[in-house]
């Protein structure tokens, strides 16, 4: 099971766009983007982005759809746009959060304003394994 989240740049669990969709390996090190870093800081994580490292270590792309079994929680208005993309655009590097559509079990926790920019039956007829 992969507990994971998407974040504003609709990152998926650190693989910040372009995401890498071919890594095989289980983690690997990532260097954050300055949209990563920010978002750390407006969720109080940190005080300042100099406080927030450059560098993490996450779970491949591949690594996150060889689970049986994916949980993503999206909380917050900033991550709409990211959502919106996840759920509406093609499946790209450029929106990693994206590639979720394609695994066959996936439960996706959305707020009320992480889903603002959906319309209600768009997200009712969402289906995991689908485009």
């Amino acid at each position: 099971m992969a507990f994971v989240g998407i974040g504003e740049n609709a990152h998926l669990a650190f693989n910040d766009p372009p995401a890498d969709f071919e890594n095989d390996d289980l983690f690997t090190v990532v260097e954050l983007s300055d949209s990563c870093r920010a978002q750390q800081v407006h969720e109080g994580w940190f005080e300042a982005i100099s406080e927030v490292p450059r560098k993490a270590i996450t779970i491949t792309i591949n690594g996150i759809l060889n689970s049986q079994c994916i949980i993503a929680t999206v909380p917050e208005a900033r991550k709409a746009s990211a959502v919106k993309c996840a759920l509406k655009g093609p499946i790209s590097p450029s929106c990693p959060a994206s590639v979720l559509r394609k695994h066959p079990n996936v439960h996706l926790f959305l707020d009320t304003y992480s889903a603002g920019l959906l319309d209600r039956g768009s997200v009712e007829r969402y289906r995991p394994g689908g485009t």
